[in-house]
């Protein structure tokens, strides 16, 4: 249940309670809209893809549209949600949701410059465990070892395993079908 042999699809569930790490200040979403590319992450089973997008544009006011798209075996899969604010004095702090019959799950934007990265953060508590999930976001399909040991320095700094991160393959040519 907790660690399943194949790296590429294990969730990582720890023991205690889901730390509370700094959020980005001031944070401003209608510069956060548009398309981010998935740089790096820590394995989902819901996202075992490759070449992974994230569309973010505005339904309403304070809803987001999500709209997360990936190549599976040269097929291209998208999931439709939406993000809202939390509470408005946090706006770093999303709730997002896919489905009607899933809850919600936080989205929390730990660092970006809205032009570059994004560093995003998510931690359900479960009793005596939680689960957490991490997604380095990228404008470009590329991002600079120096950026990316950065965003790792900032999920160090309240213990997550940055080991257990995973590149996301963003090749031109293998994610070619992502573009057409």
């Amino acid at each position: 249940f907790f660690h399943k042999p194949n790296k590429n699809f294990a969730q990582v569930v720890n023991f205690g309670k889901c730390p509370k790490p700094d959020v980005q200040a001031n944070f401003d979403a209608s510069r956060y809209l548009g398309k981010w590319y998935g740089i790096q992450k820590i394995p989902t089973t819901f996202q075992k893809g490759q070449c992974s997008t994230a569309t973010y544009s505005l339904k309403s006011p304070g809803v987001i549209g999500v709209l997360n798209s990936q190549l599976d075996d040269g097929t291209i899969s998208s999931t439709v949600g939406s993000a809202k604010v939390k509470n408005p004095a946090e706006p770093a702090k999303l709730e997002v949701s896919f489905s009607v019959s899933s809850p919600p799950g936080p989205y929390w934007v730990l660092s970006t410059d809205y032009e570059g990265h994004s560093l995003v953060y998510s931690c359900t508590d479960f009793g005596e465990f939680y689960k957490e999930m991490t997604w380095i976001l990228s404008r470009e399909p590329t991002l600079s070892e120096q950026t990316i040991e950065e965003l790792h320095g900032i999920l160090s700094s309240f213990g997550v395993s940055v080991d257990k991160m995973v590149p996301t393959n963003q090749d031109p040519d293998y994610c070619s079908p992502m573009y057409e």
